[in-house]
């Protein structure tokens, strides 16, 4: 199958006050947030990648613009409704050191299989759409571009926890053990057997070893010698 690079978006004006923006307009990056997402497209500079896929929030297209000026070609660069942020219905817009008295906080820390958001959706259903969602397009990659192809789906915090949860097959209930940085990268590959994970939130590091794309099989015993640098 192709490579999926997951970028959560760079830091927001929303993130900096605590405010849990969820799906509301007008959230952008912040400076600092904008000099994160320009260390990741330089990251990503030596990586030809064949698409940047993105949530249609603004603070996500901001950060996809900036991956794709840096990019030798011209990906496909389509938005997907599916790769959002989760509706946190009557959540959205209020201080996470407000909502952390909310008796559903808890629930929402150990057991968000069993969570829906008052008003907004369930934490499974996010998961089950982003996920999908995921494995369609790289799907689709593949079979345009072939099993070499890289591609970028830019997203948000708990989306990507979800898919990098999916792919390491952990129960969601285990999802808050993952931790995802703004515009930090984790890469997955998904196998005919099984996905393999790669990268899970960094923020430094060469990637040009991408470039070569991922040639996986069945697992090293041992571990390998890992991938060769262009």
């Amino acid at each position: 199958m192709a490579t999926v690079i997951l970028v959560r978006h760079g830091r927001t004006t929303a993130n900096a006050t605590g405010l849990l923006a969820g799906r509301a307009v007008g959230v952008s990056l912040d400076q600092i947030g904008r000099d994160q997402a320009a260390l990741t497209g330089d990251r990503l500079a030596a990586v030809p990648v064949v698409g940047v896929v993105s949530s249609p929030l603004e603070r996500c297209q901001q950060t996809a613009r900036i991956i794709l000026d840096r990019q030798a070609g011209r990906p496909y660069a389509p938005v997907d409704l599916d790769l959002t942020e989760c509706d946190y219905g009557q959540w959205q817009g209020r201080t996470l050191s407000d909502l952390a008295t909310e008796d559903l906080w808890p629930v929402v820390q150990s057991q968000p299989s069993a969570v829906v958001f008052p008003g907004g959706e369930s934490m499974a259903g996010m998961q089950a759409r982003s996920v999908a969602a995921i494995r369609r397009h790289d799907a689709a990659f593949e079979a345009e571009y072939g099993p070499g192809a890289v591609w970028v789906a830019v997203s948000h915090g708990d989306i990507i926890k979800s898919i990098l949860a999916d792919a390491l097959g952990m129960h969601l209930d285990l999802f808050q053990r993952i931790n995802v940085g703004p515009a930090s990268v984790s890469i997955v590959r998904y196998g005919a057997s099984r996905p393999s994970i790669y990268a899970t939130n960094t923020d430094a590091g060469d990637l040009s070893w991408l470039s070569k794309g991922i040639h996986s099989g069945d697992a090293p015993v041992g571990g390998g010698a890992g991938q060769k640098a262009p």
